[in-house]
């Protein structure tokens, strides 16, 4: 599988939807959730349950981190900017979790994380595919845009690695 990060964290600059830079560093010890998301998907709803993972598995010293990493690639459906995501995603979802700054998830200006968590494999292939990377920056799994944020594969890979 591919390692998104190791101790160093080398090349892995990445903003939230303020403009501050993001302590990747903090994720270090920590399961990641990572999902490209967008605004005016038939997908959308699914923030609701990627905010449920969060309050279920986001406390604690070694808590599931979720990233929500907008993307207008897919049809358009992410046009607004950092300000009017914020508002969307706060006010229809209550998210609290992070969100990034808009990325590219494919093409020649794929962001690093991108390209750390894809490898070798095959582009993203719609909003909303999820890549669960372990506490060591090793990606334990990549589910479709389809796959739902509670789906029991992910729930039990989340819940065994907080066992760990």
């Amino acid at each position: 599988m591919n390692r998104v990060y190791d101790s160093h964290l080398s090349g892995l600059n990445l903003k939230d939807l303020n403009g501050n830079l993001l302590p990747l560093e903090s994720f270090i010890g920590h399961p990641l959730l990572v999902i490209n998301v967008a605004s005016e998907c038939g997908l959308t709803p699914q923030y609701e349950a990627l905010q449920a993972l969060h309050e279920r598995f986001g406390s604690g010293s070694n808590g599931l981190v979720i990233l929500g990493c907008p993307c207008n690639q897919f049809g358009g459906q992410e046009p607004g900017d950092a300000k009017q995501i914020q508002e969307f995603v706060q006010q229809r979802y209550g998210v609290s979790f992070l969100m990034s700054e808009k990325v590219d998830v494919n093409g020649p200006n794929r962001h690093t994380l991108y390209q750390r968590l894809i490898g070798d494999g095959p582009d993203i292939e719609w909003n909303f595919a999820k890549f669960l990377v372990g506490g060591d920056g090793e990606v334990i799994m990549r589910l479709a845009p389809t796959a739902l944020p509670d789906t029991p594969e992910l729930v039990e890979a989340i819940e065994s690695l907080l066992e760990d």
